[in-house]
């Protein structure tokens, strides 16, 4: 029985996606020969179903002296992986002489119905309570008598990673503890929120005088104190910018002043009064059950655990990676589990039709899924707790703007970037011609899909919850390039998108001058600052309903003010060069594809021009919000902004139009409300799918 598209008025409600047929194949041989793998299995047995070989590896070495004698056979090779766990000691490498064929495929895959897990991880015992009296010392009063601790380095690991990570750097938590799949916190306080910088000292001033680059600091209240024992204390801040968090080794606590110094390397961006930062990294922290602290240096970990830990299954974060692929081609991995790692999943470069198919992906220390090549997606896929983003597609010649067909198309990708919070991103595309479509994406520090580059398709996703710590960001992101153009975001639901605190964020941002994209036929419903054009030229937003939206569209004309220097380079490089950005924006491609983009130079190139908002449906809310300067360049045509716009059953959360809507009457076309979101096809992993809305937090 197929549900109201839309079944979402209540805050606390949960909302199960009904399905449409798929617009991507998921590939696979639809006969030919098979191999399999088992737990139990043997690498001196034929690789039968009743005698499996006991690795990938062999199963992979077995399909290369096929290839070598008697050449793949019509319908590929399937490798069938049995039931259980499969702790993996190292990446599992394909390269090219892996590759099958567009006839034969080659398919690695779980076998149905069962649960097959590819684990970077390795299982943890040999846990007593903590005894030592200077340990229960340092321990927080509630923690005492609750804390375990094992001896990791007895148990064979003996790599612990590097803590790192955030704006500006590289890095990931290192070694990472998970309780019963289900990944646990690196002690800290507070335990939710952050802990406010009262001043900053030193000096010397960032440029705007608004803060200073080095890091030391005064911070309210005592809790710190806590810390000055502590011989691996770090802190997570948000230093100047709310979407540019960085984390940093506390060098040192004067706990009479309350001054907090950093170690190097300082914030790109500086420090300044009123940001915030939390402490982690903590034995002294840890204060309610799932939390964890290593000390690294006895090889000592140490967890309050949420039940009893001999009846429980624990699990730390050895390997980086667990599938590499690199230019292997026609290989698909289909219904398998893939955790504990500590960086990128599965990582595939140089692709050529390759597919990760109804996979679940979780508890990584890195992104999911990134993908450099052609014709190659993630599709079907369930995502989530990811120490960075989901899904990374990078293909296609921006020079000549050849696409490379790329895609994300029926994930859900949800509650990820546990560890780097910003710039993370749910979705990314870069280069030219890749497509995001049917996916539901919610609840992420940042935003849900990022993109960049030419003509990319970015439609039939539902988004929400998402942008919950920042308040500068774009659910939907793309900033600072004028020969960026061509991408169409179209029949996408976005909907409770509030920012950090409830001070509102923006939908679809179109930041720094970004130009050339079209926003149309999208449902908004309680999002701030729904569509945003941050004075960039020829973007056109159309046909979109826009419901308790504040405002619905924005348009500014910062390169007229502010942001004049970022559009003074590209208009020196244009002139000087004949370029922008590297690219012969002049020149076909880009000018037969982009027909004003010759002309950017011709009028004002600082002003946001070609700017079009027409045949819209909004209320509720507040309207527009575009400044003066922007004003003549901005062209509004046929918006109901006055009317009742007849929603079928607004109470309901159903916001089609009924046929008698005067939106019709001004050209307005039906949004395929309906076909948004997830899809019940042979490509997903799991169905039905529940996500809960989450309230709209008070500022």
């Amino acid at each position: 029985m197929r549900l109201s598209p839309l079944p979402c008025l209540t805050f606390a409600a949960l909302l199960v996606v009904s399905g449409f047929p798929t617009s991507s194949d998921a590939r696979e041989p639809a006969s030919g020969l098979e191999f399999h793998v088992a737990t139990d299995g043997d690498d001196a047995n034929p690789g039968t179903d009743s005698k499996p070989f006991a690795t990938l590896e062999r199963a992979r070495d077995a399909i290369r002296l096929l290839k070598k004698d008697k050449g793949l056979p019509t319908g590929g090779v399937t490798v069938n992986l049995h039931p259980g766990l499969y702790e993996r000691s190292q990446p599992f490498v394909l390269t090219a002489e892996d590759s099958g064929t567009e006839a034969s495929l080659i398919v690695y895959r779980g076998r149905q119905g069962a649960e097959v897990r590819i684990s970077g991880g390795k299982r943890i015992k040999d846990w007593k309570l903590v005894t030592d009296p200077e340990i229960i010392k340092r321990l927080d009063p509630e923690a005492r008598g609750q804390v375990m601790q094992t001896d990791l380095r007895a148990q064979g690991v003996t790599d612990f990673g590097k803590i790192g990570g955030g704006f500006g750097l590289r890095g990931g938590p290192g070694l990472e503890l998970f309780f019963n799949d289900t990944p646990m916190t690196l002690s800290r306080y507070p335990n939710d929120g952050f802990i406010k910088i009262t001043s900053v000292e030193g000096p010397t001033k960032t440029k705007d005088g608004r803060g200073r680059v080095e890091g030391e600091f005064t911070y309210e209240g005592d809790r710190p104190e806590r810390w000055t024992n502590e011989p691996d204390a770090w802190v997570l801040g948000y230093w100047f910018h709310d979407w540019a968090e960085q984390r940093q080794r506390i060098e040192s606590i004067d706990v009479a002043t309350k001054r907090m110094t950093l170690a190097k390397p300082y914030h790109g961006y500086g420090y300044r009064k009123g940001q915030w930062f939390y402490g982690f990294n903590l034995l002294s922290e840890i204060d309610q059950p799932g939390e964890w602290h290593l000390d690294r240096k006895a090889g000592l970990l140490y967890f309050w655990p949420p039940s009893a830990i001999d009846q429980a299954q624990t699990t730390v974060s050895v390997l980086d990676n667990l599938v590499t692929l690199d230019n292997a081609h026609n290989v698909t991995l289909r219904g398998l589990t893939f955790e504990a790692s500590r960086g990128t999943a599965i990582i595939i470069e140089r692709a050529a039709n390759n597919q990760v198919v109804g996979c679940t992906i979780r508890n990584v220390g890195g992104t999911a899924v990134t993908i450099q090549g052609v014709n190659s997606g993630v599709q079907g896929c369930d995502i989530t707790a990811t120490g960075d983003g989901g899904v990374s597609l990078r293909g296609g010649d921006r020079k000549t703007l050849t696409p490379a067909k790329l895609f994300a198309e029926n994930n859900h990708i949800h509650h990820w970037s546990r560890w780097n919070r910003m710039n993370r991103h749910g979705i990314a595309l870069s280069g030219v011609g890749n497509r995001a479509s049917h996916n539901l994406i919610n609840h992420s520090p940042h935003s849900a899909i990022h993109f960049g580059g030419n003509d990319h398709l970015i439609e039939f996703n539902e988004i929400h919850n998402v942008c919950n710590e920042s308040r500068d960001a774009g659910a939907i992101y793309a900033g600072r390039d004028w020969t960026g153009r061509g991408t169409i975001i179209r029949h996408n639901y976005m909907h409770h998108i509030d920012g950090l605190q409830g001070r509102g964020c923006i939908g679809i941002y179109l930041d720094d001058m970004y130009c050339g994209t079209s926003i149309f036929g999208n449902l908004f419903y309680k999002v701030t600052m729904a569509a945003y054009i941050g004075g960039g030229h020829d973007n056109h937003i159309e046909n979109n309903i826009f419901k308790d939206c504040k405002p619905a569209v924005h348009v500014d004309s910062r390169a007229l003010g502010w942001a004049a220097y970022h559009a003074d380079t590209w208009v020196n490089d244009a002139r000087e060069n004949g370029t922008m950005s590297g690219i012969r924006f002049d020149q076909p491609q880009y000018s037969e594809r982009y027909p004003t983009l010759p002309k950017i130079l011709e009028n004002d190139p600082y002003a946001p021009t070609g700017s079009l908002i027409a045949r819209n449906v909004f209320q509720g809310g507040v309207w527009s919000d575009v400044d003066k300067k922007a004003q003549p360049f901005v062209e509004f045509q046929d918006n109901l902004l006055d009317a009742d716009p007849r929603f079928v059953d607004p109470e309901h959360g159903n916001f089609q139009l009924r046929n008698d809507s005067p939106a019709f009457a001004l050209g307005f076309q039906r949004i395929p409300i309906e076909q948004i979101g997830l899809r019940n096809d042979d490509s997903r992993v799991s169905w039905p799918v529940s996500h809960e809305v989450s309230p709209r937090p008070k500022p």
